[in-house]
């Protein structure tokens, strides 16, 4: 069903496009959030993989994988090229955008975010060092296991326990 819409976007249908966006927007933005905390950032990213979608649809291929999995990678493409878009460009100090005035600002769930925030990072520095980098790479860079375990020179069934058991600990920090 996925591929055959896939197929009528690859021959400029925008309807199928919608369809394609129904049946797949919670799970790419999920993927987009998981590398982009940040809900404006990951909407942002979401929007450029379907644009990106419109314009490649016809690179689909099912006899390499199914039609989610290549969806999934896009969007994950599109969400790293934007986390190293903003990685470079210069952020002002929190303090400082903060006195900008937002006549739309939710002070209270700014503040649950950063105290949200302030805790994550305080589980995370119970982690050991090695742990901590596994789960920065994997969930924050949006780097995959095999990765991960390619850059640390080890067997990837060791990174993939060791992630699990981190996350296992943030778990308990964070509850």
């Amino acid at each position: 069903m996925l591929a055959d819409a896939l197929a009528e976007v690859a021959r400029g249908d925008s309807r199928a496009l919608e369809r394609v966006y129904r049946l797949t927007s919670a799970k790419l933005f999920g993927v987009c959030l998981r590398i982009l905390p940040d809900r404006q950032h990951a909407e942002e990213a979401l929007q450029e993989t379907y644009i990106s979608i419109w314009r490649r649809a016809g690179a689909f291929d099912a006899a390499r994988g199914t039609a989610m999995t290549w969806l999934m990678t896009i969007a994950r493409n599109c969400a790293i090229d934007r986390h190293r878009v903003l990685a470079r460009s210069p952020q002002l100090p929190s303090a400082v955008r903060l006195d900008v005035a937002d006549p739309d600002a939710d002070l209270f769930a700014a503040t649950l975010v950063e105290d949200e925030r302030r805790q994550l990072h305080a589980c995370l520095d119970q982690l050991d060092e090695l742990d901590r980098r596994f789960i920065a790479a994997s969930f924050f860079e949006g780097s995959t296991y095999s990765e991960v375990a390619g850059r640390a020179a080890m067997p990837l069934p060791t990174v993939k326990s060791r992630i699990r058991r981190a996350l296992l600990k943030l778990r308990g920090c964070l509850s």
